[in-house]
């Protein structure tokens, strides 16, 4: 439908933003077919990157629901012409005086534009069949035009709300193990300068408790990474200088040996395999384990402390990770664990992180309903890089969890 003029109604002033505006819209769209709706969604997701705001949406919206059909087309009649009381109603009772502000908000973003009668009234020609010839009211052409730009803006606000949200997902991760790791530096009474690390958490904190950007949230992150590193090092300093093995308990370069008898144990008096099968385990093991020995990066007495339903199957206080690794190859027979998915955890692991592991695992055994399974998931996960024991060990620290 052909817009005959582009001069404003009344005392409204031809302005050269109002004729850019108006040669702009008798260009072509880009994309000649939308669905209305979809593209309001868009338009609301980025809206902030138009500079609207959710009034100026309700008014939008309302507009948008005196067009007939569902999609703009560009050989359509996109002009509207309600009434303000009418637009005001649709609008959840908006005043007239708001509602005029608002639409004006929505021709000066370009989105809209007024295509005014001789009277300055809204209204629509018809011919003898009851079809539209001309109207008079807001064209909702510009918005079609920019239909590409909204929704191309729309997808771009999702990727950097998903990275800001992945963000703030670290740094409040970041956050907890280093106020916790410290909590137990001070409880297990280890030399280091515990009050001014938690002081600097407690400066962080505060500054978490504002909405921040992505720019400030990533200097937290490097903060908290930075604190994190200094407090482990405190922490694996006291378990490496340590010379009593009552108080702390020293960082183990883990014994295949140990572990393998202590599997033998279990598979002979438990499981109930045959010496065959375990002598044939025991061989292929020792290969499996030699390329990925990898060392925990949590003190054992933090893992000890958070994983207490191991305690009870020692016969003696475990005081080194060999030991650990002993208990759980007993223990994980007990839960249903099968030889293949221990020595693949250890494989892939480590074997002191797939104790761990299978502590923690042991600590929530009744929430979990195959625990041999959610075992070899975590493996995989491992082996993809995409796992590591310290997230659960410190969820099981937190209060709610402890009771």
């Amino acid at each position: 439908m052909d817009q005959l003029t582009t001069t404003p109604f009344g005392q409204r002033p031809v302005t050269a933003a109002l004729l850019q505006r108006a040669s702009a819209a008798q260009g072509p769209a880009e994309i000649p077919h939308c669905d209305k709706w979809q593209l309001f969604r868009a338009l609301c997701t980025a809206r902030q990157r138009f500079n609207l705001s959710d009034r100026d949406l309700t008014v939008l919206n309302a507009l948008l629901s005196f067009h007939k059909g569902t999609s703009l087309s560009d050989n359509a009649n996109l002009v509207v012409f309600p009434s303000n009381r009418a637009l005001g109603e649709r609008a959840h009772g908006m005043a007239e005086s708001t509602l005029r502000r608002h639409l004006a908000v929505l021709v000066r973003s370009g989105l809209i534009c007024r295509h005014d009668s001789p009277n300055g009234k809204r209204y629509a020609a018809r011919d003898r069949d009851g079809e539209i010839i001309r109207a008079f009211g807001f064209s909702l052409r510009p918005l079609l035009q920019h239909a590409r730009q909204i929704t191309d803006t729309a997808i771009e606000v999702q990727a950097d709300a998903a990275r800001l949200k992945q963000l703030g997902t670290d740094v409040t991760l970041l956050n907890r193990d280093a106020t916790k790791l410290a909590e137990y530096g001070v409880e297990a009474g280890i030399s280091g300068p515990w009050q001014v690390l938690q002081d600097e958490l407690a400066e962080i904190s505060r500054h978490k408790r504002r909405k921040l950007g992505y720019d400030l949230l990533s200097e937290l992150g490097d903060k908290l990474r930075a604190l994190l590193h200094r407090i482990r090092h405190y922490l694996f300093k006291a378990d490496d200088m340590s010379g009593s093995d009552n108080e702390t308990e020293r960082h183990y370069q883990s014994s295949h040996k140990d572990s393998y008898e202590s599997e033998l144990v279990i598979e002979t008096e438990v499981s109930g395999t045959d010496s065959t099968s375990v002598s044939s385990a025991l061989s292929e093991e020792p290969t499996a384990l030699e390329p990925n020995c990898r060392q925990p990066n949590l003190p054992l007495g933090l893992v000890l402390k958070a994983c207490p339903d191991v305690l009870p199957y020692a016969s003696h206080p475990v005081q080194h990770w060999h030991e650990l690794v002993g208990l759980m190859a007993s223990v994980r027979g007990y839960m249903g664990i099968s030889p293949d998915a221990w020595a693949d955890a250890q494989r892939v692991m480590g074997a002191e992180v797939a104790a761990i592991t299978v502590a923690a695992i042991l600590q929530r055994v009744d929430d979990i309903r195959s625990p041999g399974g959610y075992l070899r998931s975590l493996t995989n996960k491992s082996a993809a890089g995409g796992f590591s024991p310290g997230p659960m060990v410190m969820a099981l620290l937190s209060p709610a969890k402890q009771a």
